[in-house]
This record gives C-alpha cells, structure tokens and sequence, in this order.
C-alpha cells in the first residue's frame, strides 16, 4: 500500500510541477488538391495566436510541443493538428485540406419519430453527448479526491494517467474547440457572407476570423443562445466596430 501511495504523490508531482516548452515561431503551408490557398484561418487554440495564409498559402505563427492548431475557411473541411517536437524543426509545415462536399437539404420522412420518449419508456430524451464529450467521458477526469479510494482498492487508474500524459488536458480543448465550431456554423446560418461584407464592413478575408472572435465573448454566446436575432444582430454591430479597431492596429 506505501508503495502504491508513493507512485501516485510522485504522478501527481508530475502533474502540478512540469513545465512547459518555449514557443517557437512556426512557418506552415496549406493545399487544397495541391493548390496552395490564401485566407485560410489558423488558430492556436493554447496561446490563442492566429494568422491567415497569404496568396502562396503560407502562415507565420508561435506554436510550442502538444499546441493545437486549427485551420478553417468556409469552403473547407475544418482540420485539426497537435504540434510534435519534430513539427518545430522543419523548414516548413505541410498542412493538406480538403473542399466541403455540397450538403443535401434535410428530409423529414417523420414528424413523429418512434424512440423511448414517445412511447413512454423515457419520461424525457437521454443527456446526448458530442463526439469530443463522449472521448472525454471516456478517458475520464482525474480529481484529487478520487486519491481516497486507495484505501479501499478501487481507484480506477485510466484518470489518471490520462492527467499525467495530457490526454484530458487535449480532450477538454477538444470540447471546447468543437463548442466553438458549432456556434460558428450556427451564426453561419444565421448571416449569409453579405451581411458579414456590407452590413458589419469586415474586409472578406477577415470574416471567418471575426466569427472565431465573437465566440470567444461570453456575453454573446448568452444572448446567441437565446435565439433572440434582433438582440444578436445588435450584439453583433458593438463587436464588429471592436473587431475593426483590432485589425487595424
């Protein structure tokens, strides 16, 4: 049991007591179908640094070991890289992404749809998880307080070594990120790129980055999910007078 106890304090000196590597400026390229694309948005989502691609498809941006980059642009496939120590050392980073397919409009073949709640099995619909939820349930969410259940052998052991490799750390940015892509696709149906261009004045090839930035305002995600467009709009107009001032700076 001593034994067992001093592997799990020295696990959890680990954890409290790493440190973290220095960033590094990190020159990247993106394709699509071996086209190199400009206006591509890049996002690192630990330091919250972003760039956009230029007309050869480049990107300049600090990044360090285990930083996770996400690139996005409306007509393409979102996608996702974890930064390796041998990413820093290249000359340049290759990114490939790919074209959205064109989306058939829904069909209803149901309006009452048979499942637990309709036939009375449920009393209300199941809690549903994303897919990046149901990767953190599983690896699980080391707390100290599970560190009691020593004493009677049934710690389960995959919180934390999941906590000491990182895994959960990645897999909450993870939930996070992809909260954030659902509320962008969401004000993406909302607003048609006109609105965007000619209504708010944002410059086209800073849409996309003025859409990551009103996500990240906590005030207007509330007002988003409210489902109140006139208030959202309104919202939207102070943010993107904020935004303007950014970019110029």
């Amino acid at each position: 049991m001593n034994k067992t106890i001093l592997v799990v304090l020295f696990f959890m000196c680990q954890i409290f007591y790493g440190q973290n590597d220095a960033e590094k400026l990190l020159r990247g390229s993106i394709r699509v179908d071996s086209v190199y694309t400009s206006g591509i948005n890049v996002l690192n989502l630990v330091n919250k640094k972003s760039a956009i691609t230029n007309s050869n498809g480049e990107f300049f941006i600090l990044a360090k070991a285990n930083d996770i980059l996400v690139f996005t642009a409306v007509n393409l496939i979102s996608h996702r890289k974890l930064i390796k120590e041998e990413d820093l050392m290249l000359d340049i980073l290759n990114i490939k992404m790919a074209s959205k397919a064109t989306e058939l409009k829904e069909v209803i073949v149901n309006k009452n749809p048979i499942n637990a709640v309709s036939q009375g099995i449920l009393a209300k619909n199941p809690i549903s998880y994303s897919p990046a939820e149901r990767r953190l349930r599983t690896a699980g969410d080391f707390k100290p307080i599970m560190l009691l259940n020593l004493l009677g052998g049934t710690m389960p052991l995959d919180p934390l070594i999941n906590k000491i490799n990182g895994r959960t750390k990645r897999l909450k940015k993870l939930v996070v990120l992809e909260q954030k892509e659902h509320n962008i696709k969401l004000i993406s149906k909302i607003y048609n790129q006109e609105y965007f261009t000619v209504k708010l004045g944002i410059p086209i090839d800073y849409v996309n980055g003025f859409k990551y930035f009103v996500v990240e305002n906590e005030n207007f995600l509330k007002v988003l999910e409210s489902k109140n467009e006139e208030r959202t709009s309104f919202f939207m107009v102070a943010l993107a007078q904020e935004y303007k001032d950014k970019i110029k700076q």
